[in-house]
This record gives structure tokens, sequence and C-alpha cells, in this order.
């Protein structure tokens, strides 16, 4: 029988690997109930969750009806119309708007943005303490860094941003029914905001990626005035919510082992391979949107009827001891690491190559300015939101030094390696 697993508990969050565990044991494909979602299939292995990821014909991000999966009759149209998105969408749509965005991101040469990337992380860094200590590394380093690059690059007024974090914050507090109301207000007030960007773009033009979308429309782009709105809207949220809880992740991650930190901040040419670790390990995504099955089939040796659910589980994909050795250990110099966190197939993530850069400086101007950052508070007072999905830090207390009995953790998880390697 297929365990009942609270997948909004703190137990899952602080140490997945061992829910997931529990989950495979029962099978690569296994039934389930999902908050907001219902009853619905997920996977448990990466083979399952690369079947699923790279088999539109067969798993659908669509009813019959053409309606997106998931959205219930008594949504409101204006989340309906944010839904109607690249992730929700099947070929022939996904290809059609994908290869506008793509157009215009090719425009703004991502890979050039880095120094300015790191020029915005070394400001944040620098201002992590101008409120006290100790800070909240989510709010005053996480959050900023992902929506202040991703708000430039879509040339967004920089005097918007509060307005950002407040929507940013609406989402990663999605637990349940009442917030999920909370959050359409929310929706309904960013789809006005964007249609108006938009259209302000049209009329005088300006710099950023609405502008370079604007351009594509007009030199023929097939998207509808709504599609663009859930275009931007997806650019705005996928930008930076999920790095966002990547950069916090990592960073808790690194200060729970000081030694680990230690170990990162000496060389700056290990980040890159750090970050693909953290992306692994971390896994900020840890469900897909859910697909409908169009007809009956079997998956990884189990049989599936139409019209089932099947959500792939990416965070479990990233713990399969098939694909990954020892894969509840956090190894920085791990490789190769053929983690899902980007997913697979058409869909596989079109901001992979800006949240990486966005890590990676962020990782590194955090060492730099602070090389012995450290928790506010034991790690096991660190507690995570309950959203469904995404495994998201709520806050994280750091100092500008590790506090002592931290800095005594150190020194034995040194002393333990020596011993370990003399053996």
């Amino acid at each position: 029988m297929t365990p009942r697993l609270d997948f909004t508990s703190e137990a899952f969050f602080r140490d997945p690997p061992k829910a997931i565990a529990t989950l495979r044991a029962s099978g690569p494909v296994v039934a389930t109930r999902f908050p907001l979602v219902g009853e619905v299939w997920i996977t448990t292995t990466h083979d399952a969750t690369a079947e699923v990821l790279k088999d539109g014909a067969t798993f659908t991000l669509r009813k019959e009806d053409g309606d997106v999966a998931g959205l219930r009759w008594w949504m409101p149209k204006y989340v309906k119309t944010i839904a109607n998105n690249m992730l929700t969408m099947d070929e022939p749509d996904h290809t059609r708007l994908r290869s506008i965005v793509d157009e215009a991101f090719r425009r703004r040469a991502i890979v050039a943005m880095e120094p300015r990337i790191r020029a915005i992380a070394d400001g944040l860094a620098d201002d992590l303490f101008a409120g006290g200590s100790p800070a909240d590394l989510v709010q005053r380093y996480a959050r900023l860094l992902p929506l202040s690059v991703i708000c430039e690059l879509l040339g967004l007024p920089t005097a918007d941003r509060p307005r950002f974090i407040a929507w940013a914050n609406s989402m990663s507090s999605l637990t349940n029914a009442l917030s999920f109301f909370r959050l359409l207000f929310a929706f309904r007030k960013m789809r006005r905001y964007l249609a108006e960007q938009l259209q302000i773009a049209r009329v005088r033009g300006g710099e950023g990626l609405i502008a370079e979308l604007i351009q594509v429309e007009r030199e023929g782009g097939q998207i509808t005035p709504d599609e663009m709105v859930s275009m931007v809207f997806l650019l705005l949220a996928a930008g930076s919510e999920t790095t966002t809880h990547l950069i916090s992740g990592s960073v808790y991650e690194l200060l729970k082992d000081p030694a680990l930190r230690d170990w990162l901040e000496q060389d700056s040419g290990r980040i890159a391979l750090a970050v693909e670790e953290f992306l692994r390990f971390v896994s900020p995504v840890q469900f897909s949107k859910p697909r409908y099955v169009r007809r009956d089939t079997e998956l990884a040796g189990v049989r599936l009827k139409k019209g089932d659910r099947v959500m792939v589980m990416l965070a479990a994909a990233n713990m399969d001891p098939a694909v990954h050795d020892q894969p509840e250990r956090l190894d920085l110099a791990r490789k190769p690491n053929r983690h899902m966190s980007f997913g697979t197939g058409i869909h596989f993530c079109l901001g992979h190559q800006l949240a990486r850069i966005e890590a990676a400086c962020a990782l590194e101007a955090l060492l730099e300015r602070w090389p012995k950052l450290g928790l506010a508070v034991d790690p096991a007072q660190v507690r995570w939101r309950r959203r469904p999905g995404l495994r998201a830090i709520a806050k994280l207390p750091v100092t500008a030094e590790a506090r002592g009995t931290d800095v005594a953790a150190s020194a034995r998880i040194m002393v333990d390696r020596s011993l370990a390697q003399a053996d």
C-alpha cells in the first residue's frame, strides 16, 4: 500500500530523501493525494519522470476540452488567462510561443548580463546587515537578487519592485484554500499591471525583454494580447521565485556545515559544480504541473487509465540511486550530475542559463563579502513554507560571523574527515 505523505509538512521539507525513499519503495509510479490537486499518480524514479516529460502525445497538459489541467470551473477568467502559458501548452502551441520568447531572449544575450548580475549581488551583499543583525537572508538577499535581475531584464520600473516583492511573498505563501483565494487577488492586480506595461511598451517602446517581445509581435510573431500578458507573468514569476529558493536553500546547506562554506569560499572555481549539486540536492521545484493520460497506457510497469492524472516528482528523480551515487549526500564536487531540476523535453526550463548565473553570482558575492557568514539560529529552528510542490525556506536568520558552536562543529568535522582519511 502506498504511504500517504503530507507534502507540505515540516518533516517532508526538512528531509526529502527520507520521504522519497519511502515512496520509491512502493514503486516507480505510485498513487497518492496531492494538496489542491487531489488523487494523482506521481513518479519516483529518474526514468519514469523523463518518460512523462518527453511523451506529450500520451501525457497532456490539457483536458479534452482544451482547458489547463488543474484549473477548476469556478476560477476567474484572469486566472485562466495567466495559466494559459508555455508551461501548460502541448504542441504545436508550445513551439509557437517558445519560438517568440526564444527570439527575444537571444536579442538580450543572457550571458552578457553576468557582470551586471554580479554587480547587483555585490550591492545586496554589502547591504545585507544594513538593517541590523541578524538579517533574514531570504528577504534581504535571496528574494531581492532574482527580482532585481528579472525586472531589469524585462525593463520594468525600479520603483515598482516593492509590489513585486509583495506578490512574490503571496505566491510563496500558497499553502491552503484560504491563501489560494488571497493569491487570486494578487493575480488580478498583477495581470492588470502587466497589461498596462505591455501597452506602454507598444506606445513608447523602451528597453528590456518586454520591448523585445513587442518587437517580435510587430514582426509577425503569432501571439494574442492575452498570451503576451501570460508570457510576461510567467517570466516574472518563474524568473524570480524558484531562484530565490535555490539561493536560500544553498546558503542554508553551506551554513549547516561551515567546513563546506570554507571549502567553497577558498576557490570560486568550485562554484559552477556546486550550483549543479545545489540544484539537485535542494530541488526548489519538487513537482511538475499535473498532466492527463490521453489513453490507457503503461508507465514503468504500472497500468494507467485514460483520464488519470500524473505529476512527475523532480525531487525524486534527483534522488534516484540508479542515477546518482549516494544521492542523499550533498557532494559539491559531484560529476557527472544528471539532475532533472530544469526538467527535460520540450518544456526544459527556458531560464536555466539565467538561474545558474544568478546562483553562482549570489554565492560568490556573499562568500567574498562575508566569508564567515553563519546561521543565527540552530539549523533545527529553520522552517519551510507549507507550499505544496515548492521547497521554500520561510526565513533564514544569518550573522556576519559564525556562532561559536558552528565554529566548533566545523573543527570537529575537519578532524573527523582527517581521521577517516588516515584510516
